[in-house]
């Protein structure tokens, strides 16, 4: 009797454990947002005080060649936001 009183008092912690852990992740979504400050480069291009987050994204394409659509533009996403799509050659 006493063991099996256990493993339910364990049963219960190991539930309680859980459903804090899967509450806690659906309750509040991480979100995250990237600011850059002065002086921020990327492949010696200016990216300064420009903030990304879910809404506005950021992607970054790197050639050391020339690039068929060279600079920057803003895009729709698809899921009411906007994705900011630069192509550049890295500056050496």
């Amino acid at each position: 009797m006493r063991g099996r009183n256990l493993s339910r008092s364990a049963r219960n912690a190991a539930l309680a454990v859980l459903a804090l852990a899967a509450s806690s992740g659906f309750v509040a979504p991480a979100s995250a947002e990237v600011r850059f400050g002065n002086n921020v480069r990327v492949g010696g291009h200016d990216f300064s005080n420009q903030t990304f987050n879910a809404k506005r994204r950021g992607r970054i394409y790197l050639y050391d060649r020339k690039p068929r659509r060279e600079g920057c533009v803003w895009k729709a996403d698809g899921r009411g936001g906007r994705v900011r799509v630069c192509h550049l050659q890295r500056v050496r």
